[in-house]
């Protein structure tokens, strides 16, 4: 393994303070109720707004009710646009709007793209499958409403990172099985896909900065609550299929617990016949695109990103829809 800069040691010291193994049922309502918003500390550490992009609150439909959403697109651009619709991480229990905001409006500066985040219902208080269902809605309504935001329903992916990245990849599942919204391209960031904790990182990476396998026990646990972690739509590596999924970029980070579900889920799609770029970020932990002040191959992972979205969004014409 590369030996992990200072930078990230010292991340993986602060993150240590924070982890979800340290926070009761009080705490994790605290987590989840505090937002950081945007200063000029945050955001030398998370990422800012990217220049020359607009940001609108909107609300989409979720399985149950309203939630809330955030739309970027590049400043100025009329459409129709690509659509991009992102999760965000957090394990599903924590992660807001706010976090993902360099995120997506990096996608939708250099894409050219209308991205729309989704806030979909947080762990334990919504045990899984609210938050995979609510995913899935907000894509449906997002799709049909493409015209509202000056998007093309006809070129569209979805992207996330770590809780989101599964997100993602469930959605991709339901949209396939359940006859939904064509999806273009997956981007799957450092993505869980295995719920079981059975990869081979899990251990090797046991005490990794940012998240260790406590961690992911947690996360695990708050999130399915003792339900069925072999069911595709927890852990889409134990679909019985994988065909007929949109390509997808896997990037995965050498010192993560879960490394090995994105490269396993990556090989899994390659056998199904799935096209599939993977790139293992050396020397980053979990986490790296989240932390551009703190991780050097931030910038990097965020321009592959952003090649591959353009790549399979501008490629796709309207008339290739059956």
């Amino acid at each position: 393994m590369a030996r992990m800069d200072l930078r990230v040691r010292l991340l993986g010291l602060l993150s240590r303070r924070f982890s979800i193994t340290r926070l009761d049922a009080e705490g994790i309502a605290q987590a989840q109720a505090r937002h950081l918003g945007h200063n000029r500390v945050v955001d030398v550490v998370f990422g800012g707004v990217a220049p020359g992009t607009e940001q609108e609150d909107v609300e989409v439909a979720g399985q149950v009710g309203r939630l809330p959403a955030r739309v970027h697109r590049p400043a100025g651009e009329e459409g129709p646009l690509p659509l991009v619709v992102d999760f965000h991480g957090g394990g599903w229990v924590l992660g807001d709007l706010d976090g993902v905001d360099w995120h997506c409006s990096s996608v939708a500066a250099a894409v050219g793209a209308v991205v729309v985040s989704v806030d979909y219902r947080l762990a334990p208080t919504h045990r899984w499958p609210a938050g995979s269902e609510d995913c899935y809605a907000a894509l449906c309504d997002v799709v049909a409403r493409a015209a509202e935001f000056g998007a093309d329903p006809d070129r569209v992916a979805v992207m996330g990172d770590s809780a989101g990245g599964n997100l993602s990849a469930v959605v991709a599942l339901m949209a396939r099985d359940r006859n939904g919204p064509r999806i273009a391209f997956q981007g799957l960031v450092y993505p869980a896909t295995d719920l079981t904790l059975s990869s081979p990182s899990i251990e090797e990476n046991a005490d990794a900065p940012v998240l260790t396998k406590a961690d992911c026990v947690a996360f695990r646990d708050l999130y399915l609550g003792g339900q069925d972690p072999r069911d595709p739509y927890a852990s889409p590596l134990f679909a019985t299929d994988h065909s007929g999924l949109p390509p997808a970029l896997v990037q995965v980070a050498e010192h993560d617990p879960i490394r090995d579900d994105g490269l396993r889920y990556a090989a899994a799609l390659r056998a199904a016949g799935v096209p599939v770029r993977t790139t293992t970020y050396v020397g980053m932990p979990h986490g790296y695109l989240s932390f551009p002040g703190f991780c050097r191959s931030a910038p990097q992972a965020m321009a592959e990103l952003c090649a591959e979205l353009a790549l399979h969004l501008r490629t796709e014409a309207p008339a290739a829809r059956s």
